[in-house]
Formats: structure tokens, C-alpha cells, sequence
């Protein structure tokens, strides 16, 4: 395929998603099917090809510094008292399994543990190395081993609760031992190095060739050379060896979220090979066949309830239609509705047809109605005293009417 860059292979990186999740669920893929065997090569994306979103800032301080502040930029940090959402405070810093089980998250002089107790005497502990996740639906924590492997800690932070649990997709015991590997890193980091070949598993990382965060660079591309270019010539205004999205096609577009908001991706190429401006399924095995919403989780595959959608089939709207990633958007119903007002206006025969309300009171929500809050499959956890696991709310992103949502609406406009 033809690139829409200018600069070469070897100076160009996968993009953006534009949503921000925190639990490697849907790159463990615990399913008993048996898949294919495919070959994939050696990675050809190198760590020098990086500028470090640092760069960024003297000609762009006022985008830098926002976001800094977004779920993206949070979604990937090294452990500390900063970056854990959760308590280390003696009995908020536990989560049992049952009257003999526990494990203790505990801060000790060389760091965060997590530490398991079986009738009160220790029986492993695991440091916190990596903090995944923002903290707005909750944390997840990596561990690294001797021979640079990553581990998931079996405890996660779960905000829903405000309390630590069993990290998703955890039988309800302490496990140590998942692993997770480089495609895991390819929606939750900016770049990872892979030390080991293709194929061996547990893969091993260069711990200090990572950049953790989704930063500039997984969006508009490794910038070492635009750099270099910018300040050899600070008056140049064209951007060179930069990629801008908005002159990418809806489809390029598409494809920047689809790589980490698609659904499971089968790879046949290395993670981070993926570029800005190429097709997906150049790189990955794509499910095709999903295409009822009823079937497609809220976790993982925003892309795919939004294919579904009349919104979508209906125009040319892609992610950035509603998201801007430079900003922290959370929880702002009435700036997505005003998004939602750019086709459905008043005047418009496409305006929302629900009488109960007046106008001036509809376009400040069209969200909690048309894109309710829906419990995960993909996203559930234990918590403390409980044997049934609770699941995560994530907005879904199908596009349309519900009914019951609409009487939760209607309900809370009674109560005021």
C-alpha cells in the first residue's frame, strides 16, 4: 500500500486508539479454540527512532500539557505512591479469598508488594512494577521477573468499589504466573522492545527500551527525525516526517483506534509493526464474522458496536468525530451531545423524536439514553466477601435506542 508519510518504514509507528482501557483482557485470549499457526517475523521498529513526547512540548506546550492529564497518557506508568490508585493503609489493604487466603498489598523499604498469606505466614510476594490503567475504572499491575518477562499481579485495583480485588479473568485464588506479552504492551504502552524471538513465550522485554504511557508518538509517529528536521529548521512550518491524522482517509482513521478498540486481533506480523496510514488486516487477523451487537462485548471493542451503528453506516463520523485525545473528556455528557448536535439538530428531522422533555433539555444528554453504561462480559472481578463476580460498566458504543434507559432517564428528572 501506498503510505501517506513522508518518511521510511523504519521511522513510523502504529497509532492512536482513541479510548483508553486498563485491563489486558482482550489481549489474553483464554478461549479452548485453536487457532492457526502463524509465522511471524522480526520486529524492524527500533527505540532510537523516538523523540519522547517531551520533545513535543516546545512547539506544542499547550496540547502537550493536556495530555498529560488523559486517560491515554496515564494508561502505562512505573509503580509508586503516585501512580496506585489503591491504599496501603493496615485493613484497606487486602483482599481475601476465603478465611485462609489472602494477599496484603504492603509497602516495604524497596518498593510495593503484593504478598500472599496462607494461615498468616507469607508465602510469595511480587513487586508492583508497572501501574496499568488510568484509575478511572480501576488498576491492573505488572511485575517483572530475572529474565525480563512481565507478569499481571493477581490483585487489581477495582474503582467501582474502591477497593483492591481479584484482577479480571483470575480463577478466585492467587495467581501469579499470567503472563503478558508484546501485544498486550501495543495498546498500553507507546513502544516495547522484544528481546526474544518470534514465537518464544514468555516473551522478554529491554525494560529500558520502553515507553510507557500512549503518548505523541503512537499517534503521529516515532518523531526522532522530525525533530532533528524542526530544529536544524525552527522556521519550517510544513511538518515533515510527522504524520497528521486528519489527512489520513476515514478508513486510516479507523484502523488507529481498531488496533486497540477492535476486538481480539490475531497477529501475523510483530506488535508495534502496525503504521499510520496502513491497512490492519495487513497485520493482523480480523474477525468479520462478529457483527451482531447483541454478541460484541462494551469492553475491548468500542469499533465494532460503532460499525453497527446507523450513526456510523448512515455518514462518513469516525472516533474523532466524538473524541478529541489531546483533551480529558471523561464524564462529560453535555460536550459528547453537543458532538451529537453537529447532525441532529432541531431542525433537522433527525433530532431525537422523545416528547416528555423540551429541546433545551435534550441536547445537554443524549448519552446516558442512545449510549447507556453496560455491564462488561470481559470485565468482571471478585471482591472481598463475595463468590459472584461484579462486573465493570462501560458506556457502549452502539448507537441507539434502549427503551429501559430512557425510563432511567425520565426517573431521574422526577426525583429533582
Amino acid at each position: 500500500m501506498k503510505k501517506v508519510i513522508e518518511f521510511s518504514r523504519s521511522k513510523i509507528i502504529i497509532s492512536l486508539i482513541t479510548l483508553s482501557v486498563f485491563f489486558f483482557v482482550t489481549c489474553i485470549d483464554e478461549s479452548p479454540e485453536k487457532k492457526e499457526a502463524v509465522t511471524i517475523p522480526e520486529s524492524t521498529i527500533n527505540r532510537q527512532d523516538f523523540a519522547g513526547s517531551a520533545s513535543c512540548a516546545s512547539c506544542h506546550k499547550d496540547i502537550y500539557q493536556s495530555h498529560l492529564t488523559t486517560a491515554h497518557a496515564l494508561t502505562s506508568r512505573l509503580a509508586s505512591a503516585e501512580s496506585i490508585a489503591g491504599s496501603f493503609e493496615a485493613g484497606q489493604n487486602m483482599h481475601s479469598y476465603n478465611s485462609n487466603v489472602l494477599v496484603a498489598m504492603e509497602k516495604r523499604d524497596s518498593g510495593f508488594f503484593q504478598v500472599e498469606y496462607v494461615n498468616g505466614v507469607q508465602k510469595r510476594s511480587k513487586r508492583f512494577d508497572i501501574s496499568i490503567g488510568s484509575g478511572t475504572m480501576g488498576q491492573s499491575f505488572l511485575t517483572w521477573d530475572e529474565q525480563g518477562r512481565l507478569f499481571q499481579l493477581p490483585i487489581t485495583f477495582f474503582s467501582a468499589a474502591n477497593q483492591w480485588s481479584n484482577s479480571p479473568g483470575f480463577a478466585n485464588k492467587p495467581t501469579f504466573n499470567r503472563v503478558i506479552t508484546s501485544r498486550c504492551l501495543e495498546c498500553h504502552t507507546t513502544f516495547a522492545q522484544t528481546l526474544s524471538l518470534p514465537k518464544k513465550e514468555p516473551e522478554q522485554f529491554n525494560r529500558n527500551n520502553m515507553i510507557l504511557g500512549v503518548e505523541c508518538e503512537k499517534c503521529h509517529g516515532p518523531a526522532a527525525s522530525h525533530v532533528a528536521f524542526q530544529t536544524s529548521n525552527p522556521t519550517d512550518t510544513t511538518g515533515k516526517n510527522i504524520v497528521n491524522p486528519a489527512t489520513l482517509s476515514r478508513q486510516q482513521n479507523l484502523d488507529l483506534c481498531a488496533l486497540c478498540h477492535g476486538g481480539r486481533l490475531q497477529k501475523t506480523k510483530p506488535s508495534f509493526e502496525f503504521v499510520v496510514g496502513e491497512e490492519l488486516h495487513d497485520f493482523f487477523k480480523i474477525d468479520t464474522a462478529t457483527t451482531d451487537p447483541n454478541e460484541i462485548d462494551v469492553h475491548g471493542n468500542q469499533y465494532g458496536l460503532l460499525r453497527a451503528s446507523e450513526c456510523f453506516r448512515m455518514s462518513e463520523m469516525t472516533c474523532k468525530s466524538c473524541h478529541n485525545t489531546h483533551q480529558n473528556e471523561k464524564n462529560k455528557p453535555v460536550l459528547f451531545s453537543q458532538r451529537c448536535m453537529s447532525c441532529h439538530t432541531v431542525q433537522q428531522k433527525n433530532f431525537c423524536t422523545f416528547k416528555d422533555l423540551p429541546s433545551t433539555t435534550l441536547i445537554k444528554n443524549c448519552i446516558d439514553c442512545h449510549m447507556p453504561q453496560k455491564p462488561s462480559r470481559a470485565i468482571s472481578v471478585f471482591v472481598s466477601g463475595q463468590q459472584t463476580p461484579m462486573s465493570a460498566l462501560i458506556r457502549s458504543h452502539y448507537v441507539a435506542k434502549y427503551p429501559d434507559e430512557t425510563k432511567k432517564f425520565m426517573n431521574s428528572f422526577r426525583k429533582k
